[in-house]
């Protein structure tokens, strides 16, 4: 690297400039990485700027919070509690972002004759360029703002917020060095493409919290909360700023003394995991992938397959399995289907005014896998195409698509719908609540299945952004709109009884529906498959031309 400065060449000795120290150096090399960064196209220039004017607008209207704030009795809940958030999210977001900054992979210096001690602090002090960083310390200032007071608050303020400020960066870099391997395999971009789904969770509870804050009183609910987070570094450091102010002298010095221990503790955590990746080799999949080679040999199966059963059906069920488990994008969906069809019930049934049907909700998210089954095959479709000569397999291809999708989905909306009457406290409805459930789950996979035959579309793979390929996003909608519409209407039976039994006063026969649901969903699924084989075995061609698209 052209940063480090030679003192020798070769056979005679040559006087060296004095020699930067490597603190520098790197500081110097955030500089022009992120220098180089911009300059590679205008409109990540924008970007970059345009976040810069937004975190100005924000860390300002945040300080005029805390401003108007002080001398307030909450406003030292409300300052230690959003430190400590801020603190949470400099943990995770590492994590979730793990390109974000190219620095935070630090076996790009494996070769470099560095001591681990100079680095640690050369990569802090490189570490505290940026954005986020004085963001940081502009949302711990103005914590601090808000419950010093006196001498001795101001003090503890001047000593208190830089030590946050770093240590908020100390622990994102040692979380993101210990796992950095992870962030870098295959399992790490799976997290990065559920970090939409963590955030979306996120605001839910967020949104729940506040609502259950207005609920119970206002902000003198948070106390508790403070009193235990007011413990944690390095929204202990705040903490210490309020014990000073009140007078309080020795919390404030054990505040802020274990704030400090925390941030030796992460630094020596970080150099340890240096350490570690600049002299061991990287045996995260290695091993993994010689057991499962040795457990695969001693059978010839592996462990999924020993429990699914023989022939088409059992291979076919456990290719889909796998793909929900190993494909990004079909996990990402899974996922996003598995926890937005168990917030959005349970949600509406803590906040009291929801209802069990809302069980239903898991159902129609769960469903929605079963749509565009081929697409996720891409151009290997052909593979597929291979051993599909008549109806009967056809046939058996989407029905053992539909059982591998069942084995997941069924316990799951079971255990949606227990969950959401256990907190609505109204067991007397479970029988019916299920029995439309899986009604609807039947209506679901039934129209996904023919779906699947009618509207297939490219899920392109070179992108972590598109799951549609450009021109198919028509095909895309149609499906699933017309899947979302469909479904309701196949189960207006079961939809009309149940309006009945509560109109005509006869809810002693509510139970009725469970059978009833169960066995019409059963049914739809068998007239879906029955529908969609014929119509698959034709369109062979077609559905591979159009799944080979991305």
């Amino acid at each position: 690297m052209s940063a480090f400065p030679t003192t020798t060449t070769a056979g005679t000795a040559t006087a060296a400039g004095p020699v930067p120290s490597l603190t520098s150096v790197f500081v110097r090399l955030k500089l022009s990485l992120l220098r180089n960064g911009l300059k590679q196209s205008g409109g990540r220039t924008a970007a970059y700027i345009v976040s810069i004017v937004f975190g100005a607008v924000f860390a300002a209207a945040l300080v005029l919070a805390f401003a108007l704030m002080r001398g307030n009795a909450d406003a030292a809940s409300v300052a230690i509690l959003l430190t400590g958030s801020l603190a949470l999210s400099w943990t995770v977001m590492p994590l979730f972002i793990p390109s974000g900054d190219e620095t935070l992979d630090p076996s790009r210096l494996v070769m470099l004759p560095l001591r681990p001690r100079p680095l640690v602090r050369a990569l802090l002090v490189a570490s505290l360029v940026g954005v986020g960083p004085v963001l940081t310390f502009v949302l711990a200032l103005g914590a601090a703002l808000s419950v010093a007071h006196g001498a001795a608050g101001v003090v503890l303020a001047v000593l208190g917020v830089p030590l946050t400020a770093v240590t908020c960066v100390a622990l994102s870099r040692a979380v993101a060095a210990a796992n950095v391997r992870l962030l870098t395999s295959r399992k790490g971009r799976d997290l990065a493409l559920l970090s939409g789904l963590i955030i979306a969770v996120g605001m839910q509870v967020v949104n729940f919290g506040a609502q259950r804050l207005g609920e119970a009183g206002g902000l003198e609910s948070l106390e508790p909360a403070a009193a235990v987070v007011g413990w944690l570094p390095p929204a202990a450091a705040i903490g210490a700023v309020d014990s000073a102010s009140q007078g309080d002298y020795g919390v404030a010095a054990a505040r802020l003394l274990l704030t400090a221990a925390a941030l030796a503790a992460l630094l020596y955590w970080w150099q340890r995991s240096l350490v570690r990746l600049m002299v061991e080799p990287d045996g995260s999949t290695i091993g993994a992938a010689s057991d499962a080679g040795v457990r695969d040999k001693a059978d010839g199966k592996g462990r999924l397959a020993r429990i699914l059963p023989d022939g088409r059906t059992g291979a076919v069920m456990e290719r889909s399995l796998r793909y929900l488990w190993r494909d990004p994008k079909t996990k990402a969906g899974a996922v996003t289907s598995l926890a937005l069809g168990l917030i959005v019930p349970l949600v509406n049934a803590l906040q009291g005014t929801g209802s069990i049907y809302w069980a239903c909700f898991a159902s129609g998210m769960l469903g929605m896998l079963m749509y565009n089954q081929f697409g996720q095959d891409t151009s290997s479709f052909w593979m597929v195409a291979q051993t599909i000569s008549t109806t009967a397999d056809a046939f058996a291809e989407l029905r053992a698509r539909t059982l591998a999708l069942l084995m997941v989905t069924l316990p799951y909306a079971v255990f949606v719908t227990v969950l959401t009457v256990a907190v609505l406290g109204d067991w007397e409805r479970l029988p019916d609540a299920l029995g439309l459930a899986l009604g609807l789950l039947g209506a679901m996979l039934a129209t996904g299945s023919v779906a699947s035959a009618v509207f297939p579309y490219s899920i392109p793979q070179d992108s972590g952004y598109k799951n549609v390929a450009p021109g198919q996003g028509a095909l895309a909608w149609i499906s699933i709109l017309g899947g979302m519409l469909t479904a309701p209407l196949l189960c207006a039976p079961l939809i009309g009884a149940t309006i009945y039994l509560h109109v005509s006063d006869q809810q002693s026969l509510l139970w009725l529906l469970f059978p009833a649901g169960t066995l019409y969903g059963a049914l739809l699924i068998w007239v879906g498959l029955k529908v969609a084989a014929p119509r698959t075995a034709r369109r062979l061609p077609e559905i591979l031309a159009a799944v080979s698209k991305g």
